[in-house]
Order: structure tokens, then sequence, then C-alpha cells
């Protein structure tokens, strides 16, 4: 069994910032020690000198989407190449998406998400399940799921007729069942229908660039699908998290229900955060351009920004992920070229989270323990893989990374791993990124490299509890 000894670097946690010693042992933290007691605890297999950096838990992207069939093609990053980029941006543990198909059931949609990670993923992962339909065998099959399989959510969309939508009914009879499991619903609250109709409207007019994917998609449908879905997990007396909120309205709703005393949660993405409206729109002479930023929700003019970076200060927002879904422009985001309606949905960003959040930190945005608070420990405990992973703490899994708050970094496809042709970030500088990354006290990355022995398959699949918080 390895033992590893992080010594000389500043532990920062949700709560707690100290200068100790960390010590591992396998796959495990087995001591926190100050660096005076380091001689009578013995030798080390391995020592990594943290001095001037922080020692932080491994990040826990809670959104992502490998191997995502959508729009006729599909996701780029599958789970090998999507998990090592998520490492090598200090994200140790990832959730991603399961898929019920029409008319299927959700056993039928966990085995085929299990059968594309399985062998492939690099560092620990766990499902949600995106439930299509909420009939009496879809609810007696939640059960399973979390009894059985360790899948404690479930997503349902008010979005994409025909593919993912789900009415109501549906969704009040889902989120009763959750209550009843202990698991937890969580919405895309967007009000597809009426913006098929402004979608429509706008190709027959011969609008086709992709910024109108944003101007057919305005932050009321946003704001009402948040408001609709907060009412029925009310009703339900459940709690919800909203997934990717991007705007200023969503959020207000979100704070309504939170002053009122009600357990509504919900995260927002970096791209909500650092990109906006024009970047849509393209670059002078190549509107084109744009189809790279476009995700759903899609970005929203910056002014949004400042509220919701003080929707983070202020616990209104409790978790950043990434919804990394990414398409190359070459032979995918093509696919839309004359149509935005028909331009995948997705920007890439499972490696480039923890950087730009540390911008925010730099900024004065939000503090080192908001930080670690927002990628680690909040999504660890809402979504039951707390305390095995999110922090730094004698038993915990041994997933920590390395920080060099002043490791400087040119962002760009040349210099990440996603397995994507563009990056929504080119030419961006950093100062903030990780010199070690331990997953389970395996050391997989360092100075940007690569360096455990097990790269595809070296990650576990992840049973988590219910829902805690």
């Amino acid at each position: 069994m390895t033992r590893t000894l992080i010594s000389n670097g500043t532990v920062v946690t949700a709560s707690d910032t100290f200068a100790a010693d960390v010590w591992i042992e396998g796959e495990r933290i087995v001591a926190l020690t100050d660096p005076s007691q380091r001689a009578a605890l013995g030798q080390a297999d391995r020592t990594i000198d943290a001095t001037g950096q922080y020692v932080l838990p491994g990040a826990i992207d809670a959104h992502t989407h490998m191997e995502l069939p959508f729009g006729g093609t599909t996701a780029s990053d599958d789970f090998a190449t999507g998990t090592i980029a998520a490492a090598h941006g200090g994200t140790t543990t990832i959730l991603d998406f399961a898929i019920q198909q029409k008319g299927g059931s959700l056993r039928a949609g966990l085995d085929a998400w299990h059968a594309k990670a399985e062998g492939k993923a690099a560092v620990d992962y766990g499902f949600h399940m995106i439930m299509t339909e909420a009939n009496a065998e879809t609810l007696e099959g939640m059960a399973a799921l979390v009894r059985d399989d360790g899948v404690t959510s479930f997503k349902m969309f008010m979005a994409y007729p025909g593919v993912f939508l789900v009415d109501d009914q549906q969704i009040f009879r889902a989120m009763l069942r959750a209550g009843e499991l202990g698991a937890l619903i969580t919405m895309h609250a967007e009000i597809g229908l009426p913006i098929d109709v402004l979608v429509q409207r706008a190709l027959a007019e011969g609008h086709t660039a992709p910024v109108y994917h944003a101007l057919t998609r305005p932050e009321v449908a946003e704001a009402t699908g948040t408001e609709r879905a907060i009412a029925l997990a009310e009703m339900a007396k459940v709690p919800v998290y909203m997934v990717h909120l991007s705007a200023q309205r969503a959020l207000e709703r979100v704070m309504e229900a939170r002053d009122r005393g009600l357990p509504a949660y919900a995260e927002t993405c970096p791209q909500y955060l650092f990109c906006s409206e024009d970047d849509l729109r393209g670059t002078p002479g190549d509107e084109w351009q744009g189809a790279g930023y476009v995700c759903t929700p899609p970005l929203r003019p910056a002014h949004h920004h400042e509220h919701l970076w003080r929707g983070l200060r202020n616990y209104d927002l409790q978790t950043v992920a990434t919804d990394h879904c990414p398409f190359c422009m070459k032979d995918q985001k093509e696919l839309g070229r004359g149509n935005f309606a028909k331009i995948p949905n997705g920007m890439p960003g499972v490696e480039t989270r923890l950087y730009l959040l540390w911008e925010g930190v730099r900024a004065g945005k939000i503090s080192m323990n908001r930080f670690v608070e927002i990628t680690a420990t909040a999504p660890a405990k809402i979504f039951g893989l707390y305390p095995k992973k999110g922090t730094i703490a004698v038993g915990c899994d041994a997933d920590v990374v390395v920080w060099d708050p002043n490791r400087a970094k040119t962002l760009g496809v040349d210099t990440l791993h996603m397995r994507v042709d563009y990056s929504p970030f080119e030419g961006r500088q950093i100062v903030g990124a990780p010199s070690h990354v331990l997953s389970r006290g395996d050391l997989v990355v360092q100075d940007d490299q690569w360096v455990a022995k097990a790269r595809e398959g070296r990650g576990r699949f992840f049973k988590r509890g219910t829902f805690a918080l």
C-alpha cells in the first residue's frame, strides 16, 4: 500500500483554511497533522512538496454529457477522453446522465450508459437518470435504481418537445415518487413549446445565424419554467434542483423560494459567468463562429454575469457544474450552418471550470472556501457523495488537488485535453492551476502530464446515497 505525504501546503475546505501535512495510505486520507509532527509519523513512499500551494479536495462536476447522442451526432468526448481532460483540470469525479429512451425502461437506459463508461473512465463517476416519461412502470423503476444502483437523482425536461419534454403532471408524479424514495429531481426549466414557435417564426423570416438560438429562447422562458418547477416541488413537498441556471430572472425565482424556506437548489455554469450573447454573434464578417457558443439555455447579455456571481456569494446558487457536451466545429456544429436550430447544443468545459472560477477568487468575487464549496463540497452533499468525496478529512477518498496559485496557463486547443477542435476561451491567460492531481491516492496528473500507469478504465462507478441536506 503506497503511503503518500503532501507536505507544507495550506489545506482549504469549504469552511476552513489551515497549514497541514496530508497523509494518504492507499486510497484514503489517514491523517492531517502539523508539520512539526512529521518525524514522528515515519517515512512516506512518496512526498509531494506543496510549499506555497493550496491542498484542495478533488472537484466534482455534477453535470456532464460524455458521448451523448444529440442533434444527429454524438458529443465528441467519450468517457475516456472526457475524464482524462477532467483530471487535468482538477476534477476527480463526474456525474453524467443516462437516458431513458421513449417507450423504454430506466434499467435499459442505465445499462446503456454503463456500457459507455466501463473500461473507459479515468476518474470516478456516477449517473443521474434522464426520465422521458413518468408512467407506472417508470415510477416503479425509480425504486430499483435508488435502492440497488445508487442512482439517486432524476432529470426531467420542460424543453425539447418530442425528445425530452414531459408535462407538468408527469413531473409532479415523479417528484412525489422521488420524495418517497429520498431521491432528487433535477430540472431543465425552460418552457419548450413557446420556444419552438419562436424558432419556427425566426426561420420563416430568414433568420438563420447562431445568435438566433439566444433570441428565440428569451430569459422569460427560463424564469417561467423555474417558477413552475418550484411550484410543483412545493406542492409535492420535495426538494428540487435547477440545472444550468443562466439568467437573472430565473435566479430571482430561486431566491424567492429560498427566502420562503423552500428546499430549492440551483447550479450555474462557467459559460454563463464568462461568455455572453455577444459571443453568439461571431466575429466581424464571420457570424458562423458564434456556433461554438450555442448551448442551452443560451448565453445571456453580459449584465447577467454579476447577478450570477452575487448568487454564488450569497448562497442562492449552490454549485457550478459545466454541462460539458462538446461538438466540433467541423462536421458537427456545421450541421446547423444555414439553420441555427440544427446546431448541436453544447460547449466544452469539463477541463476549464476550475481555471475560470479561480479568476473569480483572484478578483475577490468569491473566497477560496466558497470556491471549494461550489466545485466540490456542495455537489458532494447534494448528490450523495459526501463525506467520501468533496472535502479533505480523515477517512475520505484521497481525491486531492495541489493547486498552484501562481501557475500560468494559456487556454486553447493546443494546451487543453478535451477532444474538440476549438476552445470558447482560445488564448485566454489564466493564473492558477493544479500542479498535482490525485484520484483515490493515485497520482494521475503532475505538471499537466498524465503520470499514472493506468488511464482508461481506472475510474470506478460510485453508488450514491439519497438526498440528505
